[in-house]
């Protein structure tokens, strides 16, 4: 199910849960700018279309509801959870860098 093809409701599911999780998580936490809003925005975005696939094969799995939801359902909360994830995990990334990095560098 990772491969999306061609399928036009397929990507349109990728696409809106992008969206939606992109929008989700600058509700979450409010951005100090327009460009922090647009950066973010972006970032979660594209990783939702980029990984939302993979990860809503993953959450239908974990879940144990793989007969229960249509591909386009398990695209859609994918594509959601990986764009609304995908800032909190780069930000964890970022303060962790810099708890640990060199020192003036």
């Amino acid at each position: 199910m990772a491969d999306i093809g061609n399928d036009p409701g397929l990507w349109a599911a990728n696409a809106l849960g992008a969206v939606a999780g992109a929008a989700v998580s600058l509700v979450y936490m409010l951005p100090r700018s327009r460009q922090e809003a647009a950066s973010r925005f972006l970032t979660g975005t594209a990783c939702g279309l980029i990984f939302g696939a993979p990860t809503g094969v993953w959450l239908v799995g974990w879940l144990g509801i793989a007969g229960e939801i249509s591909g386009s359902e398990m695209l859609l909360t994918g594509s959601a959870a990986a764009s609304l994830c995908a800032w909190w995990v780069l930000g964890a990334a970022a303060r962790i860098a810099a708890r640990f990095g060199r020192p003036g560098g």
